[in-house]
C-alpha cells in the first residue's frame, strides 16, 4: 500500500478549506483516509496552517509520500528539516 500525504478539500463553492491527510493513494481526493494531521485556510490573510508535527514526522519516517502543495507546506512550517535532520542522525 502506498501512502500520501495530501489535502482533502471540505470547503464551500468558491472558498476553499483542507485538511491535510494520510491516505493510500488509490483512494480518492475526498474519500477515505486513514488520519488527519493538520488544516489548510487558503483564503484566510495570511494563509493559516495548522500541522500536527509529530504525526508528520511519524508518517515521513514510515515511508509516506507527500504531494507537492503539502510538501511546500510541511517545509514552510519547518517539518521538513526536522525530518531531514532526524535522517542525519541515524
Amino acid at each position: 500500500m502506498s501512502v500520501r500525504i495530501r489535502l482533502k478539500r471540505i470547503g464551500a463553492h468558491k472558498a476553499p478549506f483542507y485538511r491535510v491527510v494520510v491516505s493510500d493513494s488509490r483512494s480518492p481526493r475526498d474519500g477515505r483516509f486513514i488520519e488527519e494531521i493538520g488544516l489548510y485556510n487558503p483564503v484566510a490573510q495570511p494563509a493559516q496552517v495548522q500541522i500536527d508535527e509529530e504525526k508528520a514526522l511519524k508518517w515521513l519516517q514510515n515511508g509516506a509520500q507527500a504531494s507537492d502543495t503539502v510538501r511546500n507546506l510541511l517545509s514552510k512550517a519547518g517539518v521538513l528539516k526536522k525530518y531531514h535532520e532526524s535522517k542525519l542522525q541515524k
